[in-house]
């Protein structure tokens, strides 16, 4: 996260975490990947995507920026919603 776009102060003990080791992490909610996940696992691009110039209501723009980071790729998740919904 960039400072100069955060208006929050982080709440994160930064000072901890730099003088915790590995073996303070505690992994006890995270299963082990072994062979078999890996046997059965599927590699999965992304789709690409194309940058395009769009015109939008100041609001509409303004209302997905203020969600915060990735704004762009929810909007894109509610054209994609929309066409499919449309696509029967």
């Amino acid at each position: 996260m960039k400072a100069e776009t955060s208006t929050h102060e982080s709440r994160t003990d930064w000072e901890r975490l730099e003088n915790m080791s590995d073996a303070d992490i505690d992994f006890s909610d995270i299963p082990e990947l072994n062979a078999d996940f890996f046997r059965n696992a599927k590699i999965r691009m992304p789709r690409a995507k194309r940058a395009v110039s769009i015109r939008l209501d100041q609001d509409v723009l303004a209302w997905f920026r203020k969600q915060g980071q990735g704004y762009q790729t929810r909007m894109n998740a509610v054209l994609r919603t929309y066409m499919q919904a449309h696509n029967r």
